[in-house]
C-alpha cells in the first residue's frame, strides 16, 4: 500500500514507532507499530451543489457547494499515510445513500460507511436492510442526530427511537451518536437497553457545546462496556467558550482507555495530503500522556478491530 512509507514517517515523528505493541484479534502486529493501520473514522464526502447525478435532499440542513470526492479522499489518504477510512453519510443527503454507495464502491476495501435513516419518517427505516445487503460488510453504523432544534429524534416517542436502535442492532450495525450534551440524559436509556450494540460517540460528545456538568454525563458513559469515544472535530481554542481541549481529552482517555477510543477528521474539499496529516499530528500531540502503543490504538488499531477492516491483505 502506498501509504506505508508515509505512515512509518508519521509514527517516527510522533514517537509511535516502538516495539512491544499488544496484538489485536484479526490484525498482524509483530511488535512494530508500522503494522498497526491508521484509520480515520470520521469524514464526509459530497458530490457538490451542481452535481445533478447526486443531488442534495429537499430537507438538507446545509448544502456544501464544493465537491469532496472519493478520488480526492483516496489521494489524500495515500499522501497522509491513512490506510482505511469511514465515510460518515452526511445530512445533506438525508436517507438517500446513492452517493455514499458511489464512494464505497470507489474505495473498495479501504472505505466503510455509516447510514442515516429516520425513525419518524414513514418508510425510511425500511430501506436500511437493503443498503446493508447491497454493501456487505461496508456499512458499520446508523447515525442518530440530536444536535439542534429541527434536527432532533422524537424524544416524545421512545418507541420510535427504540425501533431505530433495534433495526440497526438486528443488522449488526453500531449506533453512532452526534449530539449536544444537553440531550445525553435522554439518550442514555437506549444505551442501557441495548448493551450488546456498540455505541460510537461522535466528536468527544461535543464538550464545548454544553456545560461541564452536562458533558459529565457523557464521560460517565464509560461505565457502559459497549461505548466507544471518538476524538474528532477538535474545537478551536480561539472561540467561545475558550476552554482548553487537552484536559477534556485527558479526562476521556482516563475514562475510556485506548481500547475504546478512535480518531477521525482532517478531510474536506480543500484538504491536501499535508493538511490531512497535520490534523492527525494535532490529535497525536494531544495524546502524549499515553504510551506509544495506546496512541497507535487510538489512531487506528482500535478502529480496525471494531470496524472489521482486513489488515492482513
Amino acid at each position: 500500500m502506498s501509504s506505508i512509507s508515509n505512515r512509518r514517517d508519521f509514527l517516527k515523528t510522533t514517537g509511535l514507532a516502538t516495539a512491544g505493541l499488544c496484538a489485536i484479534p484479526g490484525m498482524t502486529v509483530a511488535g512494530d507499530a508500522d503494522t498497526v493501520p491508521v484509520v480515520d473514522t470520521h469524514l464526509h464526502c459530497f458530490a457538490g451543489e451542481k452535481n445533478k447525478r447526486f443531488p442534495y435532499h429537499a430537507r438538507a440542513p446545509y448544502r456544501p457547494e464544493a465537491a469532496a470526492t472519493p478520488a480526492h479522499l483516496l489521494k489524500c489518504m495515500d499522501g497522509a499515510g491513512v490506510d482505511y477510512a469511514v465515510v460518515v453519510h452526511p445530512e445533506p443527503y438525508q436517507d438517500d445513500h446513492r452517493y455514499l454507495e458511489h464512494c464505497l464502491n470507489a474505495g473498495k476495501n479501504r472505505l466503510k460507511g455509516t447510514c442515516l435513516f429516520f425513525c419518524d419518517r414513514p418508510g425510511s427505516l425500511d430501506k436500511m436492510a437493503g443498503l446493508v445487503k447491497r454493501q456487505p460488510d461496508r456499512i458499520i453504523a446508523a447515525r442518530l442526530h440530536a444536535y439542534a432544534p429541527g434536527r432532533l429524534p422524537p424524544f416524545d416517542r421512545p418507541d420510535l427511537i427504540r425501533n431505530l436502535w433495534k433495526t440497526a442492532a438486528g443488522l449488526g450495525l453500531a449506533m453512532q451518536l452526534h449530539f449536544e450534551p444537553r440531550y445525553a440524559a435522554a439518550i442514555e436509556p437506549y444505551i442501557k437497553e441495548f448493551p450488546k450494540t456498540t455505541v460510537i460517540i461522535d466528536h468527544l460528545g461535543r464538550p464545548f457545546q454544553g456545560t461541564p456538568k452536562e458533558h459529565a454525563v457523557v464521560v460517565r458513559w464509560s461505565r457502559f462496556d459497549n461505548t466507544i469515544m471518538k476524538i474528532a472535530s477538535l474545537p478551536s481554542q480561539d472561540r467561545y467558550p475558550h476552554r482548553k481541549i487537552a484536559p477534556v481529552i485527558k479526562q476521556l482517555t482516563d475514562a475510556y482507555g485506548a481500547e475504546r477510543m478512535i480518531y477521525g477528521g482532517g478531510f474536506n474539499a480543500q484538504a491536501t495530503p499535508q493538511s490531512y496529516r497535520m490534523y492527525r499530528d494535532r490529535v497525536a500531540g494531544l495524546l502524549t500522556h499515553l504510551s506509544a502503543g495506546d496512541r497507535s490504538k487510538i489512531l487506528g488499531g482500535t478502529a480496525a478491530r471494531i470496524y472489521g477492516f482486513n489488515t492482513t491483505t
